[in-house]
């Protein structure tokens, strides 16, 4: 891996590790130029930190409120801002990408890992993934889209300006969480999957006072269930089912 990462920068690397995923369809390391970003890779060549963010090929990498910003990248490893850090982009290939409570960044992107977002976090562009749940707690806000392939999508109280995009993943948009730009369903790109059986099929909820605005379109056969207090755009590839309380039916 070293040999690769050498010759091809990381962003790089992730946009090659994405498209293939979607056509399939902290011990801390003491740093001296900036020790609110740390990292526990297990050789220290394989990390540089400095002005521009930290880097590491293996290891982790922790970001505290103290940090000067700037991009933060691992190959193998997770990413975890701890409460009101500030970050640009967070790019990880094999790992988790987490932010405390109102932390900020520009973009999130991981291929093989989950995202979660803290209270009222703010990240000003996209949060995707290939394969991994994407989790937006309270107030937390997401510019551009959020999307992945495969994995649970859950809005809790939370803002996305993007719209939603997932293949294989369930989607619950909770009470009282906004979502401009619609919702997509894709179907793979490859692959069979059945048109019945309600195993085979992502479950969407809208839930009790959310809005959807924007088109909610269904490449797919899912099950939608959408709350009698949510408002929603026009619907396309599905029935919606309306449910009352705060949950719908199992």
């Amino acid at each position: 891996m070293k040999s690769i990462t050498r010759t091809l920068p990381l962003t790089m690397l992730l946009a090659v590790l994405v498209a293939l995923g979607l056509g399939g369809c902290v011990n801390e390391h003491e740093n001296d130029s900036s020790p609110a970003a740390t990292s526990n890779a297990p050789d220290s060549e394989d990390v540089t930190h400095g002005p521009g963010g930290t880097h590491a090929v293996n290891g982790s990498i922790h970001i505290s409120s103290s940090a000067p910003g700037g991009e933060v990248s691992t190959i193998n490893g997770s990413i975890h801002a701890d409460d009101h850090a500030q970050l640009a982009a967070g790019q990880t290939v094999n790992g988790n990408i987490s932010l405390g409570n109102d932390a900020t960044a520009t973009s999130l992107t991981t291929v093989n890992g989950g995202i979660s977002l803290g209270r009222g976090v703010h990240v000003a562009q996209t949060v995707t993934t290939v394969n991994g749940t994407l989790a937006l707690g309270p107030g937390a806000q997401v510019g551009g889209r959020l999307a992945n392939v495969n994995g649970t999508i859950i809005l809790v109280g939370a803002t996305v300006n993007g719209g939603i995009t997932t293949v294989n993943g369930n989607i619950e948009v909770g009470a009282h969480s906004h979502v401009q730009g619609g919702i997509i369903v894709r179907k793979p790109a490859t692959g069979f999957f059945h048109w019945w059986g309600d195993s085979d099929k992502p479950r969407v909820v809208v839930g009790p006072g959310a809005v959807v605005e924007g088109p909610l379109r269904f490449e797919r056969a899912v099950r939608l269930y959408v709350s009698d207090t949510a408002t929603i755009g026009p619907v396309q590839g599905a029935t919606a089912v309306r449910f009352s309380g705060e949950h719908p039916p199992e």
